[in-house]
């Protein structure tokens, strides 16, 4: 199961967007606040829940961070949807043979 911080972190829209473009390219909080329209300390609150999260790394350059999506942060997640994608079809199969021996 993918850690609770994960859902958390991901139920935000401005966290989304911020995790989506920091895949694209790795940037500074400066970068990042050009492109919302939320102040740059609500950015940086956003990138400490994806941090905690384990969905966002932090390389520092002289007085300057940078932040990228770190590799694998979906990954717990990728699992357990995947679990979840067989489980339903499993399901249904699974009705449809007891409907179909009720009408028998």
């Amino acid at each position: 199961m993918p850690e609770p911080d994960i859902f958390r972190a991901l139920a935000d829209p401005t966290r989304r967007a911020v995790f989506e473009r920091l895949s694209a390219a790795e940037m500074t909080v400066s970068d990042l606040t050009r492109g919302f329209a939320v102040s740059q300390p609500a950015i940086s609150q956003h990138l400490s829940v994806l941090k905690g999260a384990g969905m966002v790394a932090e390389r520092r350059e002289g007085r300057q961070a940078w932040y990228r999506a770190a590799p694998g942060a979906l990954e717990n997640l990728e699992a357990w949807v995947a679990r979840y994608r067989t489980f339903w079809p499993e399901r249904v199969d699974a009705l449809k043979d007891v409907l179909k021996g009720m009408g028998e």
